[in-house]
């Protein structure tokens, strides 16, 4: 299964990703309100340069499959930014997507972090500093993160044979790589 290979092969770029946001103080809850805003504005930009180039690749039998109307995050996540006062910013490189098996690639990062943003988003609500904030873009699914992570999954696994495993990898590294040399 694809999803799987991707976990296996992702593996070291979500580490880095974690350290990049300093996870770990998410959980001894340590992470400041500056901490935040990096993940915000970070994300954004990765959402900015990406979630039109992805939903554009993905044909119609994606759209349908993966709900992809639901799936839209950048106005969540600028609803964010304004509320927390972050300046525009732009990214240092560009992003191509190279066909739909890349999109899908990419699609598997942002809908991973849509998973991990739900347990960040319980996690700070109850740590000091976040009472106000609202966690527009890593609240997004609600009560349904489970549910549309597992239909991400069973959709792709459906959907990518063992010949384009490389291809969607490409993509979900190839958005890593920008997420993380971003700033």
């Amino acid at each position: 299964m694809v999803s799987e290979y991707l976990k296996q092969n992702t593996a070291e770029f979500h580490d880095a990703a974690e350290k990049l946001f300093n996870a770990e103080k998410i959980f001894n809850k340590t992470f400041t309100l500056e901490d935040y805003k990096k993940i915000i504005s970070t994300n954004y930009l990765m959402l900015l340069h990406s979630e039109d180039k992805i939903f554009n690749r993905l044909s119609g039998k994606f759209a349908e499959k993966l709900q992809l109307d639901q799936r839209k995050k950048l106005a969540l996540i600028e609803k964010d930014r304004e509320s927390l006062s972050i300046e525009n910013q732009t990214a240092s490189h560009p992003l191509e997507i190279n066909n739909e098996h890349e999109a899908l690639g990419m699609m598997y990062v942002i809908e991973g972090s849509t998973l991990g943003g739900n347990v960040i988003a319980k996690q700070l609500s109850k740590t000091e500093g976040f009472d106000e904030v609202t966690f527009n873009f890593f609240g997004c699914y609600q009560e349904n993160t489970g549910l549309m992570w597992k239909n991400f999954k069973e959709v792709l696994d459906a959907a990518v044979t063992e010949e384009n495993y490389s291809e969607v990898l490409s993509g979900a590294k190839k958005l890593y790589t920008f997420l993380l040399n971003v700033n």
